[in-house]
């Protein structure tokens, strides 16, 4: 249950904002669905299609569907297509056969799911997007994303307080073909850049991994061994980034920026070891989201006044650390 909302924000078309286990978890699918949406709901069965729940912040998300999910009456089948389009493509196929009531899908790319998201619609099967968006509209039903350009915007403010106004620094960058990764290093770019004397040397690129980010940052610290920052796309880089550090005996010299907000990194916060993450608030998004297929479902529309929705982050620091609960924070 979601103990604090946030606001959430109707995204215009230009805007450019990013983003449990895996196993069955159901017996038998719904009903063959309508294309016009409408009619029975509460029973059947919802596909929730994810990215990687080895990752704490996709894990919420996939246990929340089902959660949710099953509040209603639905049951739930959950796959991770780990940002592979052809798996993503076989699990949609699988759904359609299937004939599930609709998908929850986290996209694997924002080109290379449109293709998928269209098969399901044209199959009478309404998905809705949940993280991150695809570079189409009108193919799902809804885009539910957290505010990726505002939140990346109050983590490197907070960054930059910590660090000073001055230095080299390096930055982790997410998976290429996910809007989230350029998204959050253009906010960070917005800020940082009005610092003049605040120096990116290198970029690199670790697929938002853990053991990724801390090879990368070995490099990257072989290279500058003199930076004084380090910007994430997302905390399970910065933790790899963090481990690196620890390793060289220099964390204590260089200031850290995660991204998510996930239990790992806010006990990072409350060590020290960490300057802060920023919320991405996926309990609620995607709790969202089955709202809306159920919605969709008994009505026929979602209850949204624009198919790409987005929910603003929250910068997480060691003042309200100790708030946060798997991605939920109480007030």
């Amino acid at each position: 249950m979601i103990r604090s909302i946030h606001k959430v924000a109707v995204v215009a078309t230009a805007l450019a904002i990013g983003l449990a286990g895996c196993g069955g978890g159901s017996s038998e699918a719904g009903a063959s669905p309508s294309s016009e949406g409408g009619g029975e709901a509460g029973s059947g069965t919802i596909a929730v299609i994810t990215v990687d729940p080895s990752n704490p912040y996709w894990k919420a998300e996939v246990e929340t569907a089902q959660s949710e999910a099953e509040k209603l009456g639905y049951e739930t089948t959950a796959d991770a297509h780990n940002n592979d389009a052809d798996k993503q493509n076989q699990f949609i196929d699988a759904a359609i056969s299937k004939k599930v009531k609709a998908i929850i899908l986290d996209p694997a790319g924002a080109d290379e799911s449109v293709g998928a998201v269209q098969k399901a619609t044209d199959a009478g099967i309404p998905v809705f997007l949940v993280n991150a968006e695809i570079s189409e509209q009108g193919v799902a039903k809804s885009q539910i994303v957290s505010n990726n350009a505002q939140g990346a915007t109050i983590g490197a403010q907070a960054w930059v307080d910590e660090v000073g106004d001055a230095g080299n620094y390096v930055e982790l960058l997410g998976n290429p073909t996910d809007n989230n990764a350029q998204v959050r290093s253009d906010g960070y770019a917005q800020i940082i850049s009005q610092y003049p004397d605040l120096t990116l040397v290198q970029q690199e690129t670790a697929n938002w991994d853990r053991a990724e980010g801390k090879a990368k940052m070995e490099t990257m610290l072989s290279a500058h061994p003199d930076i004084i920052g380090v910007v994430s796309g997302n905390d399970e880089m910065a933790l790899g980034a963090i481990q690196a550090l620890k390793d060289a005996g220099k964390l204590d010299q260089v200031k850290v920026l995660g991204f998510d907000g996930n239990p790992a990194a806010v006990s990072a916060i409350e060590e020290g070891e960490m300057v802060a993450s920023v919320l991405q608030p996926i309990v609620e998004g995607t709790t969202l989201a089955v709202q809306q297929v159920d919605e969709y479902l008994r009505t026929g529309e979602t209850g949204a006044s624009s198919e790409k929705q987005a929910i603003d982050c929250v910068l997480i620091t060691p003042d309200n650390a100790g708030q946060l609960d798997d991605f939920v924070l109480s007030s």
